[in-house]
């Protein structure tokens, strides 16, 4: 029933959006005269701020079409290479991309879109030969694909570092970092040739005892049951993964934004007076950034049940404890692979240490193939977006890939 009352929901703020939108172009028309005395200028731009607000998203494109190499402003492709049922794995390109470091962007799967990173790929593109794990919408996956849990998310990062061939690096934002770090382990124990030089790891949960945050909190403090309880749906008859069992993304994105309401109303706010003083390019920076964040997917029950019980509650990676097709995850086989663990000062998902515990983790690795960053002022999501992503952080993570790049 959760789910059918969101899309009834949904379905009615589509209509009240479009409602708003057409209130807001008819006032704020030229040759309306109304539009330009009293209180109609402010009204206008209330609408339009709820139109924003109510209207229905869908998964939103990269639209990276062009970057700077070398010097010169070259043309990007994008194109799929390769597919699985829950994910595909994307590749931009550029005429001087051939020959520059192979890397590896795995996305989370945690409610967003891959284009989350959008900021993230369109920084590393212009000397770095990208590829981006792009997750699917459970709820448009078909029953008859199967499961889809944490051990099939370290497999499908194998292969397609496996597709992508020897001396790859790769970078995992937030959530991935454990099924990254584990694939990374697995691969280093059979010495697999297509293992990666490097992996940043970028405001993950490695080790979510340090630092806890509320969302740490949230899954420490009910049992694993309430989970499948309360936050488990069925995917309604009318999208092509009917009857599968999913965590939905509008939950996920609920209880991000009742974590920081006060900064997301006052954003609205900002964007509200911008409208009104006609700042139109500020209004549309926040435009896009919810544009983007409002964009949700579901995940599969078992892919987050597995998450919260072995990352969450049970701790089993920096324990030794976790497992991978039923044999264990030894971080200890990480021998020659260079590990950067980057947090934010300001994160309030991915705790202060949370991120960092992965470079004591590897035992046997020389600390010369260990680097750790604590970005000042930074939260979570300006670890892979913004100003501070592009001049303070990406940096560091080229430096580090030039390092370990023999």
């Amino acid at each position: 029933m959760l789910y059918h009352a969101f899309e009834m929901h949904k379905s009615w703020l589509a209509g009240a959006s479009a409602l708003a939108t057409a209130g807001a172009q008819v006032i704020q028309h030229p040759a309306n005269p109304l539009g330009y005395f009293g209180g109609s200028p402010m009204f206008a731009s209330a609408l339009e701020v709820f139109a924003h607000a109510a209207a229905p998203r869908g998964k939103p494109g990269f639209e990276l079409y062009e970057t700077v190499s070398e010097g010169e402003t070259v043309r990007v492709t994008e194109k799929v290479e390769a597919r699985k049922p829950f994910g595909q794995l994307k590749h931009f390109t550029h005429k001087k991309s051939a020959g520059k470091p192979k890397l590896l962007i795995v996305a989370p799967m945690s409610g967003h879109y891959a284009t989350l990173l959008r900021g993230t790929v369109e920084r590393m593109i212009g000397e770095h030969d990208v590829w981006i794990t792009d997750w699917r919408d459970a709820r448009n996956v078909p029953l008859e694909a199967g499961k889809f849990d944490l051990d099939d998310y370290i497999d499908y990062v194998i292969s397609w570092l496996e597709h992508i061939g020897p001396g790859a690096h790769m970078l995992a934002v937030c959530q991935p970092s454990v099924p990254s770090y584990a694939a990374a382990a697995i691969m280093a124990a059979d010495k697999h040739k297509c293992r990666p030089k490097t992996l940043t790891m970028m405001g993950g949960p490695i080790d979510t005892r340090k630092a806890p945050t509320a969302v740490n909190e949230h899954a420490m403090t009910r049992p694993y049951a309430w989970f499948q309880e309360n936050v488990i749906v069925t995917v309604p008859a009318w999208y092509p993964g009917a009857g599968r069992r999913v965590y939905p993304g509008f939950l996920q994105l609920a209880g991000f934004m009742s974590m920081n309401l006060g900064n997301h109303m006052m954003s609205h706010w900002s964007m509200f007076k911008h409208l009104v003083e006609g700042d139109g390019e500020s209004a549309d920076k926040t435009k896009e950034f919810y544009d983007e964040y409002r964009a949700v997917c579901d995940m599969t029950a078992e892919f987050y049940l597995q998450t919260v019980d072995v990352v969450f509650q049970r701790h089993a990676l920096p324990k030794g404890e976790m497992l991978h097709r039923g044999k264990p995850v030894d971080l200890t086989k990480i021998a020659d692979i260079g590990l950067l663990a980057i947090e934010g000062e300001r994160d309030d998902i991915s705790g202060l240490g949370q991120t960092k515990a992965a470079l004591t983790l590897a035992k046997s690795l020389p600390a010369d193939k260990k680097k750790y960053l604590m970005a000042k002022g930074v939260g979570h999501y300006g670890i892979f977006n913004g100003r501070k992503w592009r001049d303070d952080i990406a940096p560091v993570v080229e430096k580090w890939i030039r390092a370990n790049g023999a």
